[in-house]
């Protein structure tokens, strides 16, 4: 096992990786940028090194600052979280050459997951179904044409380079095609420094599911169950639960085998997620994977018993996972709600000092947050301030914990989205499981904003 772990991030899922390693005897080093010397993550680490000033990139995304705080506390290895320089192939190559472990896949797998339109041509061959679209990326306004005339309308054109809503654009008929691409291009150079788009057939009322899923470095995979990703705002996720509301068991065993034996092919190893999109048949269609921990993985915590984060470093550490392959067990029903600091209303970010932060508790709660009264979000980085999780017997007793959680969940002196998380719990459709991507824009536009 290792002695001490760098943990390459900040905020809660610093502060959570920092719990996972205290329970395993680990040392930790925490990094920081300047506006974040009185954060949590730095208080609760055994040692912390500054990187840098607040921008993520002269500071969390600089991996020569990075490293160089690794090697000088003499880490064994490092935890990148979610986000910055998680998904980053080139990261994970210079922590490999400095001869330090990088909690995480391969390399050459992030690089083959993180070229999506790649990610689709592997997982296809490797026996899951994708939606109808380009192979590979769209060469220039000719092959676009062609290539649209062939899926046909609406469809959506995505950055073949990353993901969260950018180089994102849906096209309904062809005389938005071209402004559309270019308008995607644009977003994608600046997003991803990669102009690159590929175009799919547009599923207009998705469901958005994904798959947990462990690998160790002795060839074995095994998924975790599924979580319901599908309220969304802009692509971003605002309420996760486990297990969907609308899949069973037989289902639940058809895709998670379906997952697993197509990681097994690319050699899959650590924590990812498999994200499907699923239409109103009920079919479901493979979009992309994510190489790293997932903001959600507290859900599926909740409902199998597992601390992930632990999981993590023991199978980078090259321990065998007890948990046999196709035999979870899953247990009662989990919610989880970001709790973003921006208007609940308008969605502008609300950066400030928080003057109160009363977290709720009792039977089935659980805050992970690395918030405190007095203290400053930072203008500088994702809006994130607390993850609210709760877990009840069934769904409907998630749902009511939930409600008083976010009742009970004061912070002041920032605007939050707490009420619009209340307003979403309270919704008919929602507490019937009846949803589709475009809920929280329904919502809205139902309420007049």
């Amino acid at each position: 096992m290792f002695q001490k772990i760098l943990v390459a991030n900040r905020g809660e899922i610093a502060l959570r990786v920092i719990c996972a390693c205290k329970e395993l005897g680990i040392a930790t080093v925490a990094v920081y940028s300047e506006a974040d010397r009185n954060s949590l993550h730095v208080r609760f680490a055994d040692e912390a090194v500054c990187i840098g000033p607040p921008r993520s990139s002269e500071s969390y995304l600089n991996i020569p600052q990075v490293i160089s705080a690794a090697e000088i506390t003499n880490v064994d290895a490092i935890h990148p979280g979610y986000g910055f320089l998680s998904e980053n192939a080139n990261f994970a190559k210079v922590c490999e050459a400095s001869e330090i472990t990088f909690i995480g896949p391969k390399p050459e797998v992030i690089e083959m997951m993180g070229e999506k339109d790649r990610a689709r041509r592997e997982m296809r061959t490797a026996g899951l179904p994708t939606i109808p679209g380009s192979d590979g990326v769209v060469e220039g306004e000719e092959q676009l044409a062609k290539e649209a005339g062939r899926i046909g309308y609406p469809l959506i054109l995505k950055a073949a380079a990353g993901g969260g809503g950018r180089g994102m654009r849906v096209v309904r008929t062809k005389n938005e095609l071209l402004s559309a691409y270019q308008t995607a291009r644009s977003e994608a150079q600046q997003a991803f420094a990669n102009p690159a788009v590929y175009v799919e057939k547009f599923l207009e009322h998705p469901r958005h599911i994904e798959i947990q899923v462990l690998g160790d470095q002795h060839g074995k995979v095994i998924h975790l169950g599924e979580r319901e990703c599908t309220i969304q705002r802009r692509h971003q996720k605002l309420i996760e639960e486990s297990p969907s509301p609308v899949f069973d068991a037989k289902q639940r065993k058809d895709l998670g085998n379906k997952v697993v034996k197509a990681l097994e092919k690319i050699d899959y190893t650590n924590a990812g997620t498999v994200e499907f999109l699923m239409d109103d048949d009920g079919a479901l269609y493979f979009i992309e994977m994510n190489t790293r921990i997932q903001v959600e993985h507290t859900v599926t915590e909740f409902v199998t018993g597992l601390d992930l984060v632990k999981a993590q470093i023991r199978i980078a550490a090259g321990e065998r996972m007890e948990e046999a392959a196709g035999e979870m067990t899953f247990s009662g029903h989990s919610i989880e709600c970001r709790i973003n600091a921006e208007d609940p209303e308008t969605f502008v970010p609300s950066a400030g000092r928080i003057t109160t932060f009363q977290a709720p508790g009792g039977t089935g709660v659980r805050v992970d947050s690395a918030a405190y009264s007095d203290a400053v979000i930072p203008p500088y980085y994702d809006s994130l301030v607390a993850k609210l999780i709760v877990k009840g017997r069934d769904r409907g007793e998630a749902i009511g914990r939930m409600k008083r959680a976010l009742e009970m969940f004061v912070i002041e002196g920032i605007k939050t989205s707490v009420p619009l998380h209340r307003r979403i719990l309270a919704h008919p459709d929602f507490v019937a499981g009846k949803f589709d991507t475009h809920f929280i824009e329904k919502l809205l536009n139902t309420n007049g904003t």
